[in-house]
C-alpha cells in the first residue's frame, strides 16, 4: 500500500484520529501493511513482541493453550479492532501472552511496539483509546465467565451468534443479519465453552426453528431472520 492511500485509510481510524498531525505524519513512515492467509499464525504464546496489529480486512482469533493442552479461544477481533495491544505488563512487556490466528484472509496495520509505546506515552488522547480497548477486552472475558457460570448451552451460543451479529454483521433487507464470522464448529465451542457436536446441535434447532440459516458448505456464515427477536429469545429457553 503506497503513502497516499495509506494516510487516506489511517486518518479515518478512531486510533489515528488521536495523533497529531506531527504524529500522525511520523507514524506513516514507520506502520507497515500486512497479509495473512486464512489460518496463518500470526504470532504464537512466548514470541517476541514486535508489533501491535489494527485489521483493515478480516477476523483474527486469540488464544492460548491450557496446562493439559486444550485450546482455549480468549477473543475473535474484527476490522477496525486493535490486538497484541497489552505490551505494558512485567509479564507481557517482551513477549506475547496469547496466540493469534487469521481467520479468515486478513489484512493488517503493524505498529513496532517502540512506535506504539511512545505515543501511548506521550498522547493521553491515544492511551485512553488503548486503555479502553484494553477495558472493553476485560468486559468481555468476565461477560463471558458470568455467561459459562449462569447460562446453559444453547444460551451462551445464541448470545455468540448476537455478539457477532452486531460486530460484524451486514444487514440484508429489512431484518436480516448476515455474519461472515468464519469460525468452524469447533472454535465457536471454545468461544461458547462448549462441545463441537452441542454447537453443531443447537445452530441445527435454530435452523429448524427458522431463526438462523446457514449452508453446511459455507458453515463460517449464518443468516439471522431477525437478530432483535433472537436476542430476545435466549432468556427465552
Amino acid at each position: 500500500m503506497n503513502r497516499s492511500l495509506l494516510h487516506l485509510t489511517l486518518q479515518h481510524h478512531p486510533l489515528f484520529k488521536t495523533l497529531t498531525t506531527n504524529e500522525f505524519e511520523s507514524l506513516l513512515n514507520e506502520i507497515s501493511f500486512v497479509k495473512f492467509p486464512k489460518n496463518t499464525t500470526i504470532y504464537n504464546l512466548g514470541d517476541n513482541m514486535s508489533c501491535v496489529y489494527v485489521i483493515d480486512k478480516g477476523s483474527v482469533k486469540l488464544g492460548m493453550k491450557s496446562s493439559s493442552g486444550h485450546p482455549l479461544t480468549k477473543d475473535i477481533v474484527y476490522e477496525s479492532e486493535m490486538f497484541g495491544e497489552n505490551i505494558f505488563s512485567s509479564s507481557s512487556s517482551s513477549s506475547h501472552q496469547e496466540c493469534a490466528e487469521a481467520l479468515t484472509e486478513t489484512s493488517a496495520f503493524a505498529i513496532p511496539a517502540h512506535v506504539f509505546k511512545y505515543h501511548v506515552v506521550n498522547n493521553h488522547h491515544f492511551a485512553e483509546y488503548v486503555m479502553n480497548n484494553v477495558v472493553t477486552k476485560l468486559n468481555k472475558l468476565e461477560d463471558r465467565l458470568q455467561n459459562f457460570v449462569f447460562r446453559k448451552a444453547k444460551e451462551r451460543i445464541i448470545d455468540f451468534i448476537c455478539k457477532a451479529g452486531k460486530r460484524k454483521g451486514t444487514t440484508i433487507g429489512i431484518s436480516e443479519t448476515l455474519i461472515n464470522h468464519g469460525m468452524t464448529h469447533t472454535e465457536i465451542s471454545y468461544l461458547t465453552d462448549t462441545s463441537r457436536q452441542t454447537v453443531a446441535r443447537i445452530l441445527n434447532d435454530l435452523k429448524k426453528e427458522n431463526l438462523i440459516h446457514f449452508s453446511s458448505r459455507k458453515s463460517g456464515k449464518i443468516l439471522v431472520r431477525d437478530l432483535e427477536k433472537l436476542h430476545t429469545l435466549a432468556y427465552a429457553y
